[in-house]
């Protein structure tokens, strides 16, 4: 669980970073649409890294049910937002890694169903 809590923290701050250094040092460097990209990934980091905060201290779920959803909201954060880091910062093209994005996207929503499973099956138990 503090694995987690650590890389979680770690993502969260670097959401900030990032938010920060493509606020101030990329306005000159990219174009309006670039950023906007960029942007989308830096809130969908900080986005999920508020959601496993959550996940790990939430005593409703196991910690083999932390563990699954931690690992698929962090997959989801290095695919999705990484690759969009990866496109707009350095001369990766989106055509070269066009699955990747996507695919990060994939196991946010398949983290967001995990959830939601589990707290169905909670539900219905009471």
């Amino acid at each position: 669980m503090f694995k987690n809590l650590i890389i979680t923290c770690f993502l969260g701050l670097s959401a900030v970073i990032l938010g920060a250094f493509g606020a101030h040092a990329l306005k000159e460097s990219l174009t309006s649409d670039q950023l906007l990209s960029f942007e989308t990934a830096v809130r969908y980091q900080m986005f999920h890294a508020i959601i496993l905060l959550f996940v790990n201290i939430y005593e409703g779920f196991s910690i083999k049910q932390k563990d699954i959803i931690s690992y698929l909201f962090m997959l989801g954060i290095l695919l999705f937002s990484g690759s969009i880091y990866a496109i707009q910062l350095t001369p990766i093209t989106a055509k070269s890694i066009w699955f990747v994005t996507p695919l990060g996207g994939f196991f946010f929503i398949i983290g967001w169903i995990s959830m939601l499973i589990i707290f169905v099956k909670k539900y219905k138990q009471k």
